[in-house]
């Protein structure tokens, strides 16, 4: 079974294009125009084993917080439709990972109950063209189009290797929860539903 899905979304301020496999082997092409961004995404993809394309045009003369609001919120959408059902899969996951003084805790339900806590130890207001304060607004994002419940905890004393840890960690933790479950039939739900 396929999955994979496409989601393409206008509005005034964003024109933003992603397309999705769950299955694939981490091949990322991202184009946000806000470069840091773009290396988390990639990062995501990449460790997660997704392969994804994004390709957003977003109002960045007003600021960076359209397109990063925007993407993630069509990227939590591709998520939660290719998932489809949500039948066969492991539903969680959890990962931990390093990044030199940096470490970021994730855990993951994408069962489709939609909910966030994110603590991002952040010190700056930027981190490149990136408003820092847009990542745990992306990252609610994502859970709530997606139908993920999503507990992010990352600190250190580099905010990028912050930000970094922190999506490497997702991607994994999703990596674990969308993979098949060979004993699993149906919806891993005792309602029976998603």
């Amino acid at each position: 079974m396929s999955r994979i899905a496409s989601i393409h979304r206008v509005t005034r301020e964003t024109d933003v294009a992603v397309t999705i496999d769950l299955d694939g082997t981490g091949r990322a092409d991202v184009a946000t125009g806000v470069g840091f961004w773009d290396h988390l995404l990639t990062a995501l993809a990449h460790h997660a084993l997704f392969d994804l394309e994004i390709r957003v045009v977003g109002d960045l003369e007003v600021d960076d917080h359209h397109t990063v609001e925007d993407s993630a919120l069509v990227l939590g959408q591709a998520i939660g439709e290719a998932l489809g059902d949500r039948s066969g899969i492991h539903r969680y996951g959890d990962a931990a990972v390093p990044m030199d003084e940096a470490l970021a805790r994730v855990a993951v339900d994408v069962g489709g109950r939609p909910y966030a806590v994110v603590n991002l130890e952040l010190r700056n207001e930027r981190i490149g063209a990136l408003t820092t304060q847009n990542l745990p607004h992306a990252l609610e994002s994502l859970a709530r189009t997606g139908g993920i419940t999503l507990n992010v905890q990352a600190s250190g004393s580099n905010d990028h290797h912050v930000a970094e840890a922190a999506f490497k960690a997702l991607a994994r933790a999703l990596r674990l929860a969308v993979a098949a479950d060979p004993r699993r039939t149906g919806v891993p739900s005792t309602k029976g539903t998603a």
